[in-house]
């Protein structure tokens, strides 16, 4: 089975998120290709390819994780590592570099760059996702206190910030008696939001796991999101998730 991570890229004056590349594993083989929202980046705020990957049509690959994500993960001789695995509620023994960055996002205090996962639909159609709620530094501190509160997979509510002048398909993640805890991710409320004007009932989010204080507030709400997508839906299948590479080997084939 073959796992499938999008790095995103937010430029840092106006805030905007960009996905721009795609890291995949089969077991053996790690590849990297730039897709496209690499080039809107490009066209829109200048990004430049990263020091690891110069080439913007280049598939790369490497029988070990490369740097720039390796660089990204705790390393397990540490010991607060345990705890950090038992924060993004890993089952034991399971905690390799795609799970880990799967859940922690890659992401660093030193440079604006997320990665998420591609989900894939298990036996019964259902996609899972996990993720932690963003954006809790920005509530007030009674909101803090009310993820404390939280009961064992007690179900939370997605709500759009339609009025929001940064995004508005912000989705809020909120209690039955109208707490707001904090926002579902920016890549996956495109979709989501999709689902939610279709069937409400399509998606359910639950607390899947609540780590106090002093546990960093970026690790502080895991949350998983059971989604029932359509046969014919794919998550993350825009043009801005398609390679690069790929575009251009069949804008040669075309010529040739």
């Amino acid at each position: 089975m073959t796992h499938t991570l999008f790095l995103a890229w937010q430029e840092p004056k106006s805030r905007s998120w960009f996905p721009i590349g795609r890291l995949t594993f089969d077991g053996g083989q790690y590849k990297f290709v730039y897709i496209n929202g690499a080039q809107d980046a490009q066209q829109e705020h200048g990004f430049q390819p990263l020091h690891s990957f110069p080439e913007l049509t280049k598939e790369y690959t490497s029988v070990e994780l490369f740097p720039l994500f390796a660089n990204r993960l705790m390393r397990p001789s540490r010991p607060d590592y345990e705890a950090y695995v038992e924060w993004m509620n890993i089952p034991q023994h399971q905690d390799d570099p795609i799970a880990i960055l799967s859940r922690n996002g890659g992401r660093k205090a030193t440079d604006t760059f997320e990665m998420f996962p591609c989900p894939e639909p298990d036996a019964h159609g259902f996609y899972h996702i996990h993720f932690f709620s963003h954006g809790l530094r920005h509530l007030p501190e009674c909101s803090v206190n009310r993820i404390g509160e939280l009961q064992p997979n007690e179900q939370l509510y997605l709500a759009n910030e339609f009025q929001n002048p940064y995004d508005s398909r912000a989705l809020t993640l909120c209690t039955l008696d109208h707490h707001i805890l904090g926002y579902c991710p920016r890549y996956l409320a495109a979709d989501a939001l999709d689902l939610l004007r279709e069937n409400p009932k399509l998606i359910h989010v639950h607390a899947e796991r609540v780590n106090p204080a002093p546990t960093p507030l970026q690790f502080r709400l895991l949350c998983n999101m059971t989604a029932e997508w359509p046969q014919d839906f794919r998550p993350f299948s825009g043009r801005e998730y398609q390679p690069i590479a790929l575009d251009s080997q069949l804008q040669a084939n075309a010529i040739m």
